[in-house]
């Protein structure tokens, strides 16, 4: 939720976070954060020459963590480690910007449960003391999973940072190749996430249909909680529309088993229940998911802000049916 939930205006959220999984992958309690900062430096770096890393709203000086960061870029790829101006830009800048921020969520008050880590000491002596919650997840059989769901959520906002499309993502959402199953930019036809990835987390982890755990070992599949089948089936609404099966909000990751048993039959009372509580998870996110069922929801005329819409539009379907 620290990753998938948020305001973001800039992409250190995900950089650090990324830095946090790999030091806590190595079982150590601490870590300097110089050292933490080479991989979080880095990381911004490399995404730097792919894509806009803060919003087209966002005002920069030249002392700015990214405009340093732009101008080291070359450098410091061609050394594979971050240059000393850029270095200690971050070691100056995370403990007082994206590390006070990490654990909020949206909300006034809001944060996660636990806290990741805690930073000690003064200067270039400081020291990121990992918290054993951020410890038993870096070495979970989850992590990957969390790695996926982060990579996912840094190229979906960087997708809508990028110039000129920001605006479009806002106003048209997003789309699903279901060919590559790649979530894509409408304007530009451009594969931003795999729907795996990007939803997966907005579930918590569990396969749809049968609510046990995804793991890394388990084959997935994305399933139309809806069968795609039932296009045809379903009777017109009272504006003379159908809703689109081939949308985000009717497609979940599933074991792979499950979706082969599943068939073609309509989803049971609990898998509606499941999909209702996913998609409204994914409407606390920021732009560009949550703006596509929204507009899920007010294409087929219901209210894209009454809480508890989800499962009034997903019984609204089956009652389609």
């Amino acid at each position: 939720m620290a990753v998938l939930v948020g305001a973001n205006t800039r992409t250190y959220k995900f950089a650090l976070g990324a830095a946090l999984l790999d030091a806590a992958a190595e079982g150590q309690p601490d870590i300097l954060l110089r050292d933490l900062a080479v991989p979080y430096a880095m990381g911004l770096v490399r995404h730097l020459g792919q894509a806009p890393q803060v919003s087209q709203n966002g005002e920069r000086g030249e002392k700015d963590f990214l405009s340093v960061a732009e101008r080291e870029a070359a450098e410091s790829l061609r050394l594979g480690s971050p240059t000393e101006e850029l270095l200690a830009a971050a070691i100056q800048s995370m403990p007082e910007m994206v590390m006070r921020k990490f654990h909020n969520l949206r909300g006034e008050g809001a944060g996660v449960p636990h806290r990741f880590y805690e930073v000690t000491g003064r200067s270039h002596e400081r020291v990121v003391l990992l918290s054993r919650e951020l410890r038993d997840i870096a070495q979970s059989e989850q992590a990957a999973t969390l790695r996926g769901e982060l990579s996912a959520r840094w190229s979906i906002v960087e997708t809508s940072f990028a110039a000129g499309i920001g605006q479009s993502l806002i106003r048209e959402g997003v789309a699903v190749d279901m060919t590559t199953l790649q979530i894509t930019d409408r304007q530009r036809r451009r594969s931003v996430a795999g729907v795996t990835d990007a939803v997966i987390g907005f579930q918590h982890g569990p396969c749809l249909i049968c609510a046990e755990l995804i793991t890394p070992e388990d084959t997935i599949a994305v399933d139309h909680v809806f069968p795609y089948s039932f296009m045809r089936l379903l009777r017109l609404d009272e504006q003379g529309t159908t809703p689109d099966l081939d949308a985000i909000w009717n497609l979940a990751p599933t074991h792979a088993r499950c979706n082969g048993q599943k068939s073609n039959r309509p989803p049971t009372p609990g898998e509606m229940t499941r999909l209702a509580q996913r998609n409204e998870a994914i409407m606390q996110s920021p732009v560009p998911l949550r703006k596509t069922l929204e507009l899920t929801l007010k294409d087929n005329k219901h209210s894209s802000s009454r809480p508890g819409e989800w499962p009034r539009f997903i019984q609204h379907v089956r009652d389609l049916l």
